[in-house]
């Protein structure tokens, strides 16, 4: 079988690894990156380090607005699907080459593998809700991470090609842990982060949060910005902020004072794997990020109103937070309770690479 595979966000690159190497054994695979993320700690380092094929297109989109972006996108992915006559196109996740990838597929009559369908944060002011919905409604294989997302499309009427696999993050996960741990433990976590910055704190585990902001509802408006800079200022702990290249820029433009916070570039996924486990908890308004804690057993405040991994506010493991400073430091210093709780297998066995893999072989 020969399918052809469209990444373009850290997420996606994580994801694709124990995919691609199930699927290669005995198919062929096209990888197609489209750019989306092009900075060098946000793409290149995750190839290298998690044993992704290097693609066989790299489309060098880059940055731009929403429909700018996902038209380039859908333009020459077409092109690729002409030349390459698939007999499928894999995508993954919510993203906007997530979108122009079913988009392109679905006008030329291929059929259109979708991993992680069926998630919903119900708010459709989100680029990522819109992508993965209209994902969903074009896909002819709806992989699901979890019964929740199986029952979110029962709802919206899809039913035909769902199938629950468990979440293939969760197969990484489980896979690069104990690499992580290897790599980064007894202070070699430290070392490395002093390479970009000699003046970096002798922070300890289990005495930082780790914090990501990139969502654009929350880095677009100048005032929620603030708050959440001002929140991570009358922190009880040092944050540490991998600082994704647009929000860096944004707050540059908005004037934004930095206390408390040590903003670091964007780290690699066995670094970023082993500051997630080893914070005390981590704030953050990204969707993996919100699993990773989850999978790792570290507390988290999600700084949006809605989640599209409900699952993991069971127990209070994650909370959601809106965007005000005294109610981020209240959760933020909630009494941790979850960590008397056990976590049941909602994610999987972490073997959900086969079970895409076994779906897409047996798709008629």
């Amino acid at each position: 079988m020969k399918i052809i595979t469209i990444i373009g966000a850290r997420p996606q690159f994580i994801k694709a690894a124990p995919f691609s190497e199930v699927f290669r054994k005995e198919n062929e695979e096209i990888l197609v990156h489209t750019g989306q993320h092009y900075d060098t700690n946000m793409s290149d380092i995750f190839f290298e380090e998690l044993g992704i094929p290097k693609p066989d297109y790299h489309l060098g989109v880059g940055s731009g607005g929403h429909g700018m972006q996902t038209g380039r996108m859908l333009e020459k992915i077409e092109e690729i699907i002409v030349k390459e006559n698939p007999d499928g196109l894999l995508v993954y996740g919510d993203t906007n080459s997530t979108l122009a990838g079913a988009l392109a597929a679905s006008k030329l009559h291929i059929p259109v593998f979708h991993v992680e369908a069926g998630l919903r944060s119900y708010n459709k002011r989100m680029p990522e809700e819109q992508n993965r919905v209209l994902t969903d409604h074009l896909s002819d294989l709806l992989l699901c991470p979890t019964a929740t997302a199986v029952h979110n499309l029962e709802k919206e009427g899809v039913t035909a090609g769902v199938i629950q696999t468990g979440d293939i993050m969760y197969d990484v996960v489980v896979r690069n842990i104990e690499i992580s741990k290897s790599r980064y433990a007894n202070g070699a976590w430290l070392e490395e982060l002093r390479k970009e910055n000699s003046n970096f704190p002798a922070l300890k585990e289990k005495d930082f949060h780790l914090a990501t902001i990139h969502r654009a509802e929350n880095t677009d408006d100048p005032n929620k910005l603030r708050s959440i800079f001002a929140a991570f200022e009358k922190m009880d702990k040092p944050v540490l902020l991998p600082l994704h290249p647009r929000t860096r820029r944004l707050i540059e433009d908005y004037d934004i004072e930095i206390n408390n916070t040590i903003i670091i570039k964007p780290v690699g996924y066995l670094l970023m794997l082993y500051l997630t486990a080893h914070a005390y908890m981590v704030v953050t308004d990204s969707g993996g990020l919100q699993k990773e804690a989850y999978f790792l057993k570290t507390p988290c405040t999600t700084l949006r109103d809605q989640t599209e991994w409900v699952e993991t506010l069971e127990n209070g493991w994650n909370v959601l937070s809106p965007i005000e400073v005294d109610r981020i430091l209240k959760l933020v210093t909630r009494e941790l309770t979850c960590l008397l709780h056990p976590q049941p297998p909602l994610f999987g066995d972490g073997h959900a690479a086969e079970k895409i893999n076994k779906a897409i072989l047996e798709f008629k």
